[in-house]
């Protein structure tokens, strides 16, 4: 039994669905228009490099909701020892196929069972919206507690206050999830609630395919 269970999302199963039907058109586009893919946005590919660096020799790094696995296998090309999970098997299939060098499993972030300073780095990049207000706290501190002394934490999300029901996304693929968008503030607390410091902050405006976005590094103290 776990010592600090996490609520289980309750479209849980909704969300899982809805990306796996969204997986293959997102893997394609990253693969033909970069969207998704680090190497195409600069301050983006510069906030990864930083935690690469930050990370390095302290442990194992885990990218939670790697998607079809772009980021993950950066940071493996970056010399990391560095695994993806999501919750969706078929991002995982095709993160598995792009990227057969890299070790993938499939894993909702309300079901790890993360051992207590077990790793170096944790990512949950573009990856944690989904989850309802009252969850993410809980997902936060289990972050910290699984990160050394010293390692780190990066994040990516939406910005804004509203909970946004999306009904279709990639190409038109009838999907139903919830954005949860957050202000920097609320949610730099929470981070610092869970028990991490954060370190860095990038703000990025609203373009043409996305709002605007956040970008928080945290570390835990020691």
């Amino acid at each position: 039994m776990r010592a600090h269970p996490i609520d289980r999302p309750s479209d849980l199963d909704v969300v899982r669905e809805s990306y796996d039907r969204v997986a293959d058109n997102y893997a394609r586009m990253v693969a033909t228009t970069g969207i998704g893919d680090i190497r195409t946005h600069p301050w983006l590919k510069a906030s990864i490099d930083a935690f690469a660096d930050t990370v390095s020799g302290l442990g194992p790094v885990l990218d939670v909701g790697c998607g079809p696995g772009t980021v993950t296998a950066y940071l493996a090309e970056r010399g990391l020892d560095v695994s993806g999970v999501d919750l969706s098997p078929r991002m995982i299939e095709n993160a598995r196929r792009l990227h057969p060098q890299c070790r993938f499993g499939v894993s909702s972030v309300t079901d790890l069972d993360l051992a207590d300073a077990s790793h170096g780095g944790l990512l949950g990049w573009w990856s944690l919206f989904n989850l309802p207000r009252d969850v993410l706290p809980q997902v936060l501190a289990m972050f910290a507690r699984a990160l050394v002394p010293g390692g780190h934490f990066i994040t990516a999300t939406h910005v804004g206050d509203e909970d946004a029901l999306r009904t279709e996304a990639y190409g038109g693929v009838p999907v139903r999830w919830t954005t949860h968008k957050w202000r920097p503030e609320p949610l730099t607390h929470l981070i610092e609630q869970a028990g991490l410091r954060p370190v860095a902050e990038l703000r990025l405006p609203a373009d043409e395919h996305v709002g605007p976005g956040l970008v928080i590094m945290a570390k835990r103290p020691g």
